[in-house]
């Protein structure tokens, strides 16, 4: 049977589509996913890239076939950053480090994260003003912030929030200069701005996680905390260096509080331009919660609360792409994936499929509120698959909808008008202008 006929999108010369990628990336792969099919071949500089959508494919990518291939360009790049962390560790390294750290999300700790997570999230609130304009993308980073110092560091940043906030926005935006061509020499020449700015963030977040680590060895208390855990851990017979417990827990600092913020910003933008769903939200935070601040008991309550942050997710992963480099020939789709060359897969173009999702650019809820047999697994992964699934997946779904709960149980938030809202592509789905808004009370608690 002959090979299919695969559409490429070759773009400019040397470059390639480049620099559409760099511009739009997730709004790129959405239109030639639609105009092309499951399976497309880019020229992403002299990078060939095959961008898949079809849920049975990836599910073989990321679980099934997982072990023929390794991470792709942009995550082997961001050692500059994480160094050998869970996000850039490979192989059995990888494992070893994932065994480790699983038992601070046991169902156990995260019940007692719970109450830090409500007790940050009521600070926030009361930190706005009525009627005073917000941007709550900088709101949400600060309070997730807080909560990952809290519970997984057992530690507070304090005053420090706005300028790790600062550095970790440049230390973002200098991953979009991992896809250019030539970029591991760029970062060489520190006589480039951006370079620079990228090695002041890194050196600032650096000084921070040292802080914490310095502390904790000189007191010698086991807090019971992710840090404390790997301060602990033995492996033939010495502990972990510094350097090794730094990389885990800057790269549980990085993930920890960025990818839940993310989609905690869509969340307010969604239910702002939603007001039925936002009018079910309330009612049911009045009715479960009756006044009172949320508890981790009450999860299993606030469905409608869960159903709209799984809905967020839906249309706005934070983790919107997932790249694989083949260490082997490998078949897909019946084309011909050659050792070397990357696939990408995109959440953020799966979830917004008609296929799997009805109507599938309404922001509903209620779709997540009755189970459907016949959606494909992968049609819905904003957390990855196979053995590199996110280690905080029920963390960050717990944390969601107990800051959605406490604040959104006060305050009703409202788009200022004329407010431009765009996606910004890192290596989360950030909105490019933050996301100015206005709090209304709703009840004087």
């Amino acid at each position: 049977m002959a090979a299919p006929v695969l559409p490429i999108r070759r773009g400019l010369p040397f470059l390639g589509v480049l620099p559409q990628f760099i511009r739009e990336a997730p709004e790129f792969l959405y239109r030639i996913a639609r105009e092309h099919g499951d399976i497309v071949h880019l020229r992403l500089g002299q990078q060939d890239v095959f961008a898949i959508s079809n849920p049975e494919w990836i599910q073989d990518i990321l679980v099934t076939h997982q072990a023929q291939f390794k991470k792709s360009r942009t995550l082997e790049r961001a050692r500059a950053l994480l160094g050998d962390g869970l996000l850039t560790n490979e192989g059995d390294a990888h494992k070893r480090q994932r065994r480790l750290v699983q038992p601070a999300f046991h169902h156990e700790r995260l019940m007692g994260y719970g109450a830090a997570m409500v007790a940050c999230a009521a600070a926030a609130r009361e930190q706005w003003r009525e009627g005073e304009t917000l941007d709550v993308a900088p709101e949400m980073m600060r309070v997730t912030m807080a909560i990952v110092t809290k519970t997984l560091f057992s530690a507070d940043v304090g005053g420090e929030a706005d300028e790790i906030g600062t550095a970790l926005t440049e230390v973002f935006q200098m991953f979009r200069t991992l896809l250019l061509p030539f970029s591991q020499y760029l970062e060489k020449l520190p006589v480039l701005p951006s370079v620079r700015k990228f090695n002041r963030a890194r050196k600032r977040l650096d000084a921070t996680i040292y802080r914490l680590i310095s502390e904790r060895r000189a007191s010698g208390e086991d807090k019971g905390d992710l840090l404390s855990m790997l301060l602990s851990a033995q492996e033939e017979g010495s502990g972990m260096s510094d350097e090794q417990v730094r990389d885990e827990s800057l790269t549980l600092f990085l993930a920890g509080h960025e990818t839940t913020a993310a989609a905690l910003i869509w969340s307010w933008y969604l239910l702002s331009q939603n007001p039925s769903a936002e009018a079910k939200f309330h009612e049911e935070l009045d009715r479960v919660l009756a006044g009172r601040l949320p508890t981790f008991d009450d999860l299993e309550r606030l469905k409608y609360t869960e159903a709209l942050f799984a809905e967020t997710l839906r249309l706005y992963p934070p983790a919107w792409a997932i790249g694989r480099r083949a260490l082997t020939d490998y078949d897909v789709g019946g084309v011909r994936i050659r050792k070397g060359q990357i696939l990408v897969v995109s959440p953020y173009v799966v979830h917004r499929d008609p296929r799997w999702f009805p109507d599938p650019l309404k922001f509903s809820p209620e779709r997540w509120m009755e189970e459907r047999q016949d959606r494909p697994r992968f049609s819905y992964f904003p957390f990855g698959g196979g053995t590199r699934v996110c280690i905080g997946e029920r963390f960050a779904r717990a944390e969601g909808v107990l800051l959605l709960a406490t604040i959104g149980q006060k305050w009703k938030l409202s788009l200022t008008p004329g407010h431009k809202v765009e996606t910004y592509a890192t290596i989360t789905l950030r909105s490019k202008y933050g996301m100015k808004m206005i709090p209304d009370l709703r009840h004087r608690l």
